[in-house]
């Protein structure tokens, strides 16, 4: 599996950077259509990812370098190389959402408008990322056999074949589990005017599919013997079923 999809003037330009910038691009199209789901000014949809996007890629790397200081104390030169991979999505979510939010309410505009209008964009943008990692050879699960992978295309077959065994595609089980919850966030931010509603389900619906797949996987950022991704995946889950409790008493006693 070659990582690099061609050359430019002597510099490889590598698929996961293609997936990812193509990922943005697709999604900021797609908030275009969905701004208008919540009374949203697309201009300043995009005057908050200008300054939220940077800071996420920068919160991204951040988040990774810090839980592989081991390795990056030793090799400094390395921190700002993003070319191969280690961007963290939960660090580039915390830092990018701070960042909006801060933005936001120097405004005076209402942070959960754009949230639910830019989670959609952000879940699919993410099922494309994966892609990447799928050209880098990484994100992937454990070994299999080959009865097991056999099942799946030809050429995941060839990607997951690394150094003469063949691993679980785990990066394939995110990519489609996010792209259901696309579809069910934009489903939802259509029927729904609870403003964050959308947002929060983003945060609940990942959580589930990162939990169960982030067990698969064997390059987990670790705290000791717990998986990073899987405790914050327990706090977006609980954040989710908070927030669905909230909507449903304020629902209540509005109709008193």
């Amino acid at each position: 599996m070659n990582p690099v999809a061609f050359s430019l003037f002597g510099l490889d330009i590598r698929w996961y950077g293609i997936l990812i910038a193509s990922g943005m691009i697709i999604g900021i199209l797609i908030a275009q259509y969905s701004c208008k789901y919540r009374d949203l000014d697309y201009d300043t949809f995009i005057n908050t990812i200008l300054i939220a996007l940077p800071l996420g890629i920068i919160g991204a790397r951040l988040y990774y370098v810090i839980f592989e200081f081991d390795y990056y104390r030793n090799n400094i030169s390395q921190i700002l190389n993003i070319r191969q991979g280690g961007l963290a999505i939960h660090g580039g979510l915390i830092a990018g959402v701070l960042a909006a939010f801060l933005y936001l309410r120097k405004k005076r505009i209402s942070f959960f408008k754009l949230g639910d209008v830019a989670v959609p964009s952000i879940i699919l943008a993410q099922a494309m990322g994966r892609w990447g990692n799928f050209f880098n050879q990484e994100a992937h699960g454990g070994p299999v056999s080959y009865e097991f992978i056999k099942h799946f295309p030809g050429f995941i077959q060839k990607g997951m074949y690394i150094e003469g065994v063949y691993y679980q595609p785990t990066f394939l089980y995110e990519s489609i589990w996010n792209i259901i919850v696309f579809f069910i966030l934009i489903n939802l931010l259509k029927r729904s005017k609870n403003t964050g509603i959308v947002f929060f389900t983003y945060i609940g619906l990942y959580s589930i599919g990162r939990f169960f797949i982030e067990g698969l996987r064997t390059d987990s950022l670790m705290l000791g013997n717990i998986r990073i991704a899987q405790l914050v995946s327990i706090s977006g889950f609980v954040i989710w079923i908070a927030a669905l409790i909230f909507y449903y008493f304020r629902g209540t006693v509005k109709r008193r």
